[in-house]
């Protein structure tokens, strides 16, 4: 625990301290965004539940759409300008939110339109960065470096959820979308002034044609069963968790009628558990193993679900949704963590990118999937009733870890990698 805090180990590594600065500016900016971008759909444009919905599938598709490309992409060219380039996209189309705002002429058109153009570099950006990573540090550092990314995260979602919800209270949604353009510019400018020269991409005349690559990454993620397991279990998890999201803002803001700044306080709670899970989640795995440390963990974040939608009335509202917070935010924390070093332990660099591509792919279907239906349920049951059918679904996907080799896994690096080969 103490090791985020001594100067020492990655601290003293300059480059990571520059990918450190770009990934923590921008997940708060996407934080605050993340509060205020349904609620200009909501709020400013009085957008239905399934127009809700509509808007987190336009973020979706794209990723869907182009993430198996993307992974070989990731793999053919030098990944940090392809980050680079990414966020100063993203940043130019959020940009035009509160300008079109401005000009009084922003319709639900054009959120669409947005979404569907920064889902797209969100999706290539993504993956890249999973790719990235590890050729920043070395693989032995992997639990280290998510632990110290995912702590300087927590602490900033403390604060942007808290000032996400302020924002939009006191400057209108759409000027709240603001703070998270500008943090995508921050984060191309921490990206170019990363100094560690990547390995050269495979040459030419070595690649497998694109689609020959794509089923070189299925293949990967299919035949080995750690990774199969973690695939089959998070797409599952993530159908049913979109269900849930989708319909969360609504909840909140329409049967709940909280204020925008109530909420953002309450979102920040959780950072501090997702804090408390960062610090902790390397003495976790050493206790009980990587393998039981993401089964308890996914347990936990799936039993959280089911609080939110007790919530009924002042008090209990606070209590049920701090603690469902506290629950779910860190346990979800400390699985990140452990999730992605395995990931990155298992794979060789030469096919990181497609691994990943393939592994995100299947869980943005998943999501894009289970928005649409979180959109028709809200729709039909409303968003009470379909906040607690995502969590029932939900709870079943850790029997996909519990029946496979990761039950009994230690440590992400006493595994054997998926493959020493690639094509």
């Amino acid at each position: 625990m103490a090791s985020l805090f001594r100067l020492d180990g990655l601290w003293r590594h300059p480059d990571f301290l520059r990918l450190w600065g770009a990934q923590t500016v921008s997940l708060a900016g996407t934080l605050i965004g993340g509060v205020a971008l349904p609620l200009v759909a909501i709020l400013t444009l009085n957008a239905a539940p399934g127009e809700v919905a509509l808007i987190r599938i336009g973020g979706l598709i794209p990723a869907v759409a182009i993430g198996l490309f993307a992974g070989v992409w990731v793999d053919r060219l030098r990944r940090r300008p392809l980050m680079i380039w990414a966020d100063l996209g993203r940043a130019a189309l959020l940009l035009s939110i509160p300008l079109a705002w401005w000009a009084d002429v922003l319709r639900l058109e054009q959120l669409l339109l947005v979404t569907l153009f920064t889902g797209t570099l969100t999706a290539l950006f993504d993956v890249a960065y999973h790719a990235y990573l590890p050729t920043v540090i070395h693989r032995e550092q992997l639990i280290e470096g998510h632990s110290k990314l995912e702590a300087s995260v927590a602490v900033v979602e403390v604060a942007a959820f808290g000032l996400g919800g302020w924002l939009v209270q006191v400057l209108t949604a759409p000027v709240a979308i603001i703070p998270d353009a500008v943090s995508f510019l921050f984060s191309a400018l921490c990206l170019g002034g990363i100094r560690k020269p990547e390995p050269p991409p495979v040459p030419t005349s070595e690649r497998a044609t694109t689609w020959a690559a794509i089923r070189e990454g299925i293949r990967l993620l299919y035949n080995d069963p750690v990774l199969r397991a973690i695939a089959c279990s998070r797409a599952m998890f993530m159908f049913w968790i979109q269900v849930w999201v989708t319909m969360y803002m609504v909840f909140l803001t329409r049967d709940l009628e909280l204020e925008p700044v109530v909420f953002g306080w309450l979102f920040a709670i959780g950072g501090v558990s997702s804090f408390g899970g960062a610090l902790l989640a390397g003495r976790m795995a050493n206790w009980l193993g990587i393998g039981p440390t993401l089964i308890v963990t996914l347990i936990v974040f799936s039993l959280s679900l089911f609080l939110v939608p007790l919530a009924s009335g002042p008090l209990v509202v606070l209590i049920v949704m701090i603690g469902a917070q506290q629950l779910g935010d860190g346990a979800g924390t400390i699985n990140q963590i452990h999730e992605s070093t395995l990931m990155q332990t298992r794979v060789s660099d030469e096919a990181l990118g497609r691994v990943a591509a393939s592994l995100r792919v299947l869980e943005w279907t998943a999501m894009l999937l289970g928005t649409a239906a979180g959109g028709v349920l809200g729709e039909t049951v409303g968003p009470r009733m379909t906040l607690l059918i995502g969590a029932i679904g939900a709870l079943p996907s850790v029997l996909w870890l519990i029946f496979s080799p990761i039950r009994t896994l230690r440590s992400a690096q006493a595994a054997r990698p998926a493959s020493e080969e690639v094509t």
